[in-house]
C-alpha cells in the first residue's frame, strides 16, 4: 500500500496536468527579482510581467507561447516576525502557476482547477468538501462553479473588492490599468482542525479549518480615471490574460493529511534533526525555535544558491537577518556551535530534484552560511556584554527601555525573548509596548523595500510610458546619433514641454546613450536642438535607464531653450564612456584571470562598471594572497600587451552556450544573445586562457586601449564571496603615481630613502615595542609602591554581607588596574576587591563570592555611574571607564 503523495510529486503532477493542457513548462526564474520594483520574486506571475503588460509571449528557445505553467519558488519578508510563531506563515514558499497570455480565460481556468484537486488521477480531494469566494458581482464565474463543476450555492460566498479583486479594492481606488476579479478555493479540513463552519468564515475571514489551497486572478479590464461624480471606469482589456496560483505548501499538507507545513515531508526530516541537535524535542512553547531554524534554512539555503551574498545591503541583509534570526533560535535552543549548515544537505534532499543549482551549488551554500553563523556567535557574545551592561547599572524592579531592546534585537541579534529572560535574572522587566513602537517602524521601512502586492509590480510611472515603442539603441557603434523626442515624463506625467532650468525624463526614438545595465552605469552628455523657429537649445543628460521593454530613459536638465515633443534632437554621449568601455572590458578579462589562477569554482556575484573604476564581487572562499594577486594582474597586462581584437555580435543563446560564453547565473537572457569576446589567448600553465562572456555592455574595440591596470583592494563583503576593485587607463596610472608620491613624503619624514624605507620602519617599530615595555614595567612598580601603604593604602570593609577590599591608585590603567586587582584580591583575603584610579575601575570577586550571588558586572555598572562613566562585565570580573574615582568609591555603601 502506498503513501500519500510527496511534495515533489504533487508538484510534478501540477506541471504535467497542465502541460497536458498545451501549456509551456519553465522552470523556475531565480528569486532575485526579475524587474527592480522589489527586491526578491514575490509571486508567480512576476517574472511574466512583460507578458501581462501585452508585450509578445515569446520564450527562450520555445518561441511564442501564450500558455505557460511553472513551479516558482517566492520569498516574502514583510511578516517574517510571524514565521514559527505560527503554523501558516513562511518566508519562502512554491507557487504552482498556470498562465495565460490573451488565450483561455476563467471557464477553463475554473474547470481545470477544480479538474486537477478533485480528479483520481491527480489530487483525488472530497468534491464534497471544497468551497469557493467569488467576486460579489462575478456571475459568470458563479455560473462556471455552479453550471459547470456542479458546487452548491451553499459552498459560494461572494465578497466584495476588498477580498475579491485584483488588485484589492481597485475599482474605487486604483491603481489604474490591468485588473480584475478573483475566486479563491477552499478545503475543508474538518472538525478536528475547528468547530466552525463555512457561514462563520464568510464572517470571520479567520479559520484554522477552511484553508485556501487556490487563487484564480481574471484580469479582464483596464481600470481608469474615475468619472467626475466617482464612479468606476473599467474597460475591457483587448486580450483577457489568467494568472492563477496553487500553493505548494498548501496542498501538500490537505494532501498528507497533517495538520501543518512543519509536518509535511519537506520540514519534517529538518525539524527532527534540529531536534536531534539540539537535545530539545519538538513539543511546548520550544517548539517556535524548530520550526524558525527548518524554515529559514530552506530560504537562505535556496536563495544563496540563487546567487545573493550575505551582505550589509540590499537583498543580501535581508537573508542575513533571516539567518540571523535562524541562528537566534538556535541560540535558545542551547546550540552554542554553528549548526545550520549542517542542516542544508536536508535542504538539497528535499528540493535539488527540482532546483538542480541547489545541488550544483551545495558547497558553496554550506561554507557562507558556516561563515556567517560564526561571525555571528560572536556579534551574539558581543550582545551579552551589552546586556550585561545594561542591566547591571539598573535597580532591581526597574524596566529596561523598550528602545534598549530593540537595539539589542536590530545590532546584536537579540530576539525580544532572549532579552526578557535575561532581564528577568536581574530582577528588570523590559517595556515591551516601547518594543513593539520600534519594531513596527523598522517592520514599516522592511514592507516598503520588499513590496509583494501585484498592483506594486506594475509602477505608477507605467502609465506615462504606455504606447511608447522600444528606443533604437546605436551607441554601440556611434557617441553621436539623431532622434526624435517622443516623451517627457515628470513626475509620473507626460509633460508638454521643458524649459530652462527644469529636469525630467526624456525618450527617443534612437539614442546613442548607454543604458545602466550589466553593473555597467549608464551614459552621460549633452542633447542638442533647434526649434521651428531656429532657438538653440541644450541640455545635460545626467543619467540613463531603461525599461524591462526597451525604453530608454534620460534624465535630462535643459540649460537653454525649449524642450517639446516631436523636436529632433542630437545626443552626444560624453567621453567618460571611453573610460568606462576600459573598465568593462578590464572586468571581462578580470574575471577570465581570477578563474585560471583560483579555479573554475570563481563565480561571479556582482558587478560595478564605471568611468573612474570598476568592481567585481565573486564567490571564493578566502583571501587572495599576494602571490596570486600579482598572478592576476600579470594576466591582465599580457591580454593588454597583446592588443587583441574584442569583438560582439549576437547569436542564439544555445548556439552561444555550445561555444563556452560564461552566463552569469540569476541573469534573464532572451533567445538571442550578445557575446563579447576577446580574439587572442594567454597561456598559463598547461592552458590558454580566454574570455567570451554573454553581455549587452560597452567594450573596447581592442584590449590595448584599456592601458595600465592595477587591482587596489580585495576584501570580504559577505560569507564566501570577495570583492575587487581595481582601475585601469589614466585612473591605474593616477592611482600609481599618487601611491609614489606618498612614499616619498613619508620617506622624507623618516629621513630616509623610499628604497630604504621598510628597513626604517621595522627599526621604528622595534624602538615602540622596547618603549612600550618600558612603560608597563613603569606602571607596574607605581601600582607595587601605591599599594605598598600610605593614604592610598587598601581598605577592607563589610558590605552586603561580603569582605570587600578597596583601594585608590593614580596613573594606572588597562592590564596594570587588572593585575592589581588580582594581587589586591590575593593579599586582603576579601570577597571582592574594587580599584578605582584616575583612569578606570575595576572589580573581581572570587568564585566563591559568586556562588554566594556577588556579581561584579552588575556592581561596577552602579560604582561607574556615580563615577560620571559607565561599564559592565561578567560576575567575577568587570571594568568601566570612569572621571571621578572618589565618587565612584563614595557610592559603595548604597551599590550593596
Amino acid at each position: 500500500m502506498t503513501g500519500p503523495l510527496t511534495t515533489a510529486e504533487i508538484r510534478e503532477k501540477y506541471l504535467s496536468f497542465f502541460e497536458s493542457k498545451g501549456h509551456l513548462r519553465l522552470p523556475s526564474h531565480s528569486l532575485i527579482a526579475p524587474d527592480p520594483t522589489t527586491l526578491f520574486t514575490v509571486a508567480g506571475m512576476q517574472p511574466f510581467k512583460p507578458q501581462f503588460m501585452g508585450a509578445a509571449a515569446q520564450f527562450p528557445g520555445h518561441g511564442e507561447n501564450r500558455r505557460v505553467t511553472t513551479a516558482q519558488k517566492c520569498i516574502r519578508v514583510g511578516d517574517i516576525e510571524n514565521v514559527g510563531r505560527t503554523r501558516r506563515h513562511l518566508s519562502l514558499f512554491e507557487m504552482m502557476g498556470n498562465f495565460s497570455f490573451g488565450d483561455y480565460f476563467k471557464r477553463e481556468a475554473i474547470l481545470w482547477a477544480w479538474e486537477f484537486l478533485t480528479g483520481a488521477d491527480w489530487m483525488g480531494l472530497d468534491p464534497a468538501r471544497m468551497y469557493v469566494t467569488i467576486y460579489e458581482d462575478d456571475n459568470e464565474a458563479f455560473g462556471y462553479w455552479t453550471q459547470e463543476v456542479g458546487l452548491p450555492e451553499s459552498h459560494i460566498h461572494r465578497f466584495g473588492a476588498d477580498e475579491n479583486f485584483w488588485p484589492a479594492d481597485a475599482p474605487l481606488k486604483g491603481p489604474n490599468g490591468p485588473c480584475g476579479p478573483c475566486s479563491e478555493i477552499y478545503y475543508d479540513r474538518g472538525p478536528d482542525y475547528g468547530d466552525d463552519t463555512w457561514a462563520d468564515y464568510a464572517q470571520t475571514r479567520e479559520s484554522a479549518r477552511f484553508l485556501e489551497v487556490w487563487n484564480l486572478v481574471f484580469p479582464q479590464y483596464d481600470r481608469q480615471d474615475p468619472q467626475p461624480d466617482g464612479t468606476p471606469v473599467l474597460a475591457d482589456l483587448p486580450f483577457k490574460n489568467i494568472d492563477t496560483g496553487m500553493g505548494l505548501e498548501r496542498v501538500a499538507s490537505v494532501v498528507q493529511d497533517v495538520p501543518d507545513f512543519y509536518s509535511n515531508d519537506v520540514f519534517r526530516p529538518i525539524v527532527e534533526k534540529v531536534a536531534e541537535l539540539s537535545g530539545k524535542p519538538y513539543e511546548g512553547e520550544v517548539s517556535v525555535s524548530h520550526r524558525v531554524v527548518a524554515e529559514h534554512i530552506r530560504s537562505v539555503a535556496m536563495t544563496v544558491a540563487d546567487g545573493v551574498a550575505l551582505s550589509n545591503t540590499g537583498r543580501g541583509y535581508v537573508i542575513r537577518k533571516i539567518l540571523r534570526r535562524a541562528s537566534r533560535h538556535a541560540y535558545l535552543l542551547g546550540l552554542r556551535e554553528p549548526t545550520l549548515y549542517k542542516l542544508v544537505p536536508l535542504v538539497v534532499q528535499a528540493m535539488g530534484g527540482a532546483y538542480p543549482e541547489l545541488v550544483t551549488e551545495e558547497a558553496r551554500v554550506t561554507a557562507a552560511i558556516r561563515a556567517e553563523e560564526e561571525r555571528f556567535l560572536k556579534t551574539l557574545e558581543s550582545g551579552m556584554q551589552r546586556i550585561g551592561g545594561l542591566l547591571s547599572g539598573m535597580e532591581r524592579g526597574a524596566v529596561l527601555p523598550g528602545e534598549e531592546a530593540f537595539l539589542l534585537y536590530d545590532t546584536y541579534g537579540f530576539p525580544l525573548d532572549l532579552t526578557r529572560e535575561i532581564a528577568e535574572e536581574y530582577g528588570i522587566s523590559v517595556n515591551e509596548a516601547e518594543y513593539a513602537e520600534s519594531l513596527e517602524k523598522a517592520q514599516e521601512t522592511a514592507r516598503a523595500a520588499s513590496k509583494y502586492g501585484k498592483s506594486e509590480l506594475f509602477g505608477g510611472s507605467q502609465e506615462a510610458l504606455e504606447g511608447l515603442p522600444a528606443t533604437q539603441f546605436v551607441g554601440y557603434d556611434e557617441l553621436e546619433a539623431q532622434g526624435e523626442v517622443l516623451a517627457l515624463v515628470g513626475a509620473g506625467e507626460r509633460l508638454d514641454h521643458l524649459t530652462a532650468g527644469s529636469e525630467a525624463t526624456v525618450v527617443l526614438s534612437r539614442t546613442p546613450f548607454y543604458a545602466e545595465g550589466g553593473g555597467e552605469v549608464g551614459d552621460t552628455g549633452v542633447l542638442e536642438w533647434a526649434s521651428a523657429s531656429g532657438e538653440r537649445g541644450r541640455g545635460l543628460v545626467r543619467d540613463t535607464r531603461k525599461t524591462p521593454a526597451g525604453v530608454f530613459l534620460h534624465d535630462v536638465l535643459v540649460e537653454e531653450g525649449e524642450l517639446t515633443p516631436g523636436l529632433t534632437v542630437r545626443g552626444v554621449v560624453s567621453g567618460e564612456r571611453q573610460a568606462t568601455q576600459r573598465h568593462h572590458t578590464a572586468t571581462h578579462l578580470l574575471h577570465a584571470a581570477l578563474r585560471a589562477v583560483l579555479g573554475s569554482g570563481v563565480r561571479q556575484a556582482g558587478s560595478l562598471v564605471a568611468p573612474e573604476r570598476l568592481r567585481f564581487d565573486f564567490a571564493h572562499g578566502a583571501a587572495l594572497t599576494t602571490d596570486e594577486i600579482e598572478q592576476v594582474e600579470r594576466l591582465v597586462s599580457r591580454w593588454v600587451t597583446a592588443n587583441f581584437p574584442v569583438s560582439w555580435r549576437e547569436m542564439p543563446i544555445a548556439e552561444a552556450k555550445a561555444a563556452g560564453a560564461t552566463a552569469l547565473f540569476g541573469e534573464k537572457y532572451g533567445d538571442t544573445v550578445r557575446v563579447v569576446r576577446v580574439e587572442g589567448g594567454i597561456p598559463f600553465g598547461d592552458a590558454t586562457v580566454t574570455s567570451m562572456e554573454l553581455c549587452g555592455g560597452a567594450h573596447v574595440a581592442r584590449t590595448g586601449d584599456i592601458g595600465a591596470f592595477v587591482i587596489v583592494s580585495d576584501e570580504n563583503v559577505a560569507a564566501g564571496v570577495r570583492r575587487i576593485e581595481a582601475l585601469a587607463g589614466e585612473a591605474a596610472t593616477r592611482w600609481v603615481r599618487e601611491r609614489l608620491n606618498n612614499v616619498g613624503r613619508v620617506a622624507g619624514l623618516l629621513n630616509t630613502s623610499p628604497d630604504a624605507l621598510e628597513t626604517r620602519v621595522v627599526g621604528l617599530q622595534t624602538q615602540l615595542k622596547a618603549a612600550q615595555q618600558e612603560t608597563a614595567q613603569a606602571r607596574r612598580q607605581l601600582a607595587e609602591a601605591q599599594m605598598g601603604g600610605g593614604s592610598s593604602a587598601q581598605q577592607v570593609r563589610e558590605l552586603g554581607g561580603f569582605k570587600v577590599a578597596v583601594l585608590k591608585l593614580s596613573g594606572i590603567e588597562g592590564n596594570e588596574l587588572r593585575g592589581a586587582a588580582d594581587k589586591l584580591l590575593d593579599q586582603s583575603g576579601a570577597d571582592l576587591a574594587v580599584i578605582a584610579s584616575d583612569k578606570g575601575l575595576v572589580v573581581k570577586a572570587t568564585k566563591e563570592a559568586v556562588g554566594r550571588g556577588a556579581h561584579a558586572g552588575q556592581l561596577v555598572g552602579k560604582l561607574a555611574a556615580a563615577g560620571g562613566g559607565k561599564g559592565g562585565g561578567r560576575p567575577d570580573m568587570a571594568q568601566a571607564g570612569i572621571g571621578n574615582p572618589d565618587a565612584a568609591l563614595g557610592a559603595l555603601d548604597t551599590a550593596f
